[in-house]
């Protein structure tokens, strides 16, 4: 029974509307500095990371820094797919079929299929 208390536990911390509005926060700044070509999921983490020492919550901070960490992951694909350029290795194979999309006049459609898939890998 104390498994399940426990997981409980973390489900009712992760889910605080407070450590939600980090992991949005983290998630907008990963997806704004991991849109820069060349600059992947790590160095955006290196870059802000001196913001979560500001706050006092290590738990806050620790979310914070995984929705950075996947938004930068995202914005990767968001310009591999508009303009053949993966910001990241995990970005290459999104260019190839993304970028053909976005010259046929569906890049509402790669991008959205880009970010769907990103939620699902990153919720499973």
């Amino acid at each position: 029974m104390d498994l399940l208390d426990n997981l409980a536990l973390g489900f009712s911390t992760a889910t605080s509307l407070t450590n939600l509005g980090f992991c949005l926060i983290g998630v907008l700044l990963g997806t704004l500095i991991g849109v820069l070509p060349g600059i992947g999921a790590t160095a955006t983490i290196a870059m802000l990371l001196p913001i979560t020492f500001q706050i006092g919550d290590p738990v806050s901070s620790l979310i914070m820094l995984a929705g950075i960490y996947y938004g930068a992951q995202y914005g990767g694909s968001t310009t591999a797919i508009l303009i053949n350029m993966p910001g990241e290795s995990s970005s290459a194979v999104t260019a190839i079929d993304g970028y053909q999309m976005a010259r046929n006049g569906r890049a509402g459609a790669a991008l959205a299929i880009a970010a769907i898939g990103s939620f699902f890998a990153g919720t499973v």
